[in-house]
């Protein structure tokens, strides 16, 4: 199943009218300095620090050092949260690398990448039910999110075993619905990611046939940041920043304070410690805001960014009448640009990172 036209439903919003709206959205071309702002995140393994951040007084306790208010709030269905920043109802959004590609850049909204978070290296699974091999999957229905990092994933895997989507059918699954999904009888295939991953294959049925260690960095996971607001508001940058590498520190000491964040983290993820440990141990976190700097700046970077794009640009996912993948710009730390340069609207930023880096902020 082939995703030809943007304004087609998916995750339940019609991505057409939220892209409309977040070409008129207050924190989009209007952007302008002010003292409260708004992010979303969703359940993730990487991104549950924000969850926990904002639980336990860290997003405020930065909010207030710089005199601004910070919102916080947690979505439970994954594109819906892009759909919402993308439509100007958020400043600020967790989200993948193709994933603000596809649905805010492509729509118009310029956006940069605040924070390299980390990378999946093992949570994005392929799970087939009674087959443990990938070539099992021909043939098969997929559940997945569609035009998510899973249906990417799907595409990477494929080509390993010379085949490709023309050989499963692919279907459109929130990623809310997929552990439920997979105790229907007639599923047998699903890509999704941690927890849920991780709960399916505790099923002695359910085998895992490809995962994203075997195409290391290539899905990222991050918050982003409209670029107007991050351009008139850097103390909300600031703020945001201060608070995650605060959270990063505690969560990976080996202190009682530290085990305490990570079960908070895991019991908020519906999981417990050992659970929540394991999942991190196929992330590849960037506790150390050097580190995201370096992966950010890295070629591997610039790389990845051109397969991304060619696999959206093969989906139609670059805009309808798109001609080629340099119809949006990419731009990186620096200076370079990978597509039309009059049409930037993918940022990598390293720059408030290097702040937390240098002790700046």
């Amino acid at each position: 199943m082939q995703f030809r036209n943007i304004t087609k439903f998916f995750g339940g919003v019609a991505l057409g009218a939220a892209l409309i709206l977040g070409t008129l959205a207050p924190s989009g071309a209007q952007a302008q300095e002010k003292d409260s702002f708004k992010m979303a995140w969703s359940i993730y393994v990487g991104w549950m620090p924000w969850g926990y951040a904002a639980d336990n007084g860290i997003i405020k306790k930065w909010a207030d050092k710089y005199d601004i208010t910070i919102e916080v709030t947690q979505f439970n269905d994954y594109i819906e949260s892009i759909n919402q920043y993308t439509a100007g109802a958020y400043d600020a959004v967790t989200l993948t690398n193709m994933d603000l590609l596809a649905i805010p850049a492509v729509g118009g909204v310029d956006t940069s990448v605040l924070i390299m978070g980390d990378y999946s290296d093992g949570n994005d699974t392929i799970i087939l039910k009674d087959k443990d091999k990938l070539e099992d999957i021909k043939g098969q229905n997929v559940n997945l999110v569609e035009l998510s990092v899973s249906h990417y994933l799907l595409a990477r895997a494929l080509e390993t075993v010379d085949m490709s989507e023309r050989d499963v059918t692919v279907v459109n699954t929130s990623d809310a619905d997929m552990i439920s999904a997979w105790k229907t009888p007639d599923i047998s295939a699903v890509v999704t990611w941690n927890p849920m991953s991780g709960q399916i294959l505790e099923e002695e049925n359910a085998h895992n046939v490809f995962d994203s260690s075997q195409i290391p960095g290539e899905i990222m996971d991050m918050l982003a940041i409209n670029t107007k607001v991050l351009e008139d508001n850097p103390k909300f940058a600031k703020a945001l920043v201060g608070a995650w590498y605060e959270t990063m520190e505690l969560m990976s000491s080996d202190t009682d304070e530290g085990k305490a964040a990570r079960e908070a983290m895991a019991k908020a993820s519906g999981t417990d410690l050992e659970g929540y440990e394991s999942q991190l141990k196929t992330t590849k976190m960037f506790y150390d805001p050097a580190e995201g700097v370096e992966f950010t700046k890295s070629a591997d970077a610039k790389e990845i960014m051109d397969n991304v794009r060619s696999f959206l640009f093969d989906h139609g996912l670059l805009g309808e009448g798109a001609p080629s993948p340099d119809v949006v710009g990419i731009e990186f730390p620096d200076g370079s640009i990978l597509g039309d340069e009059n049409n930037v609207k993918f940022r990598f930023n390293t720059d408030y990172m290097q702040m937390a880096a240098d002790g700046k902020l």
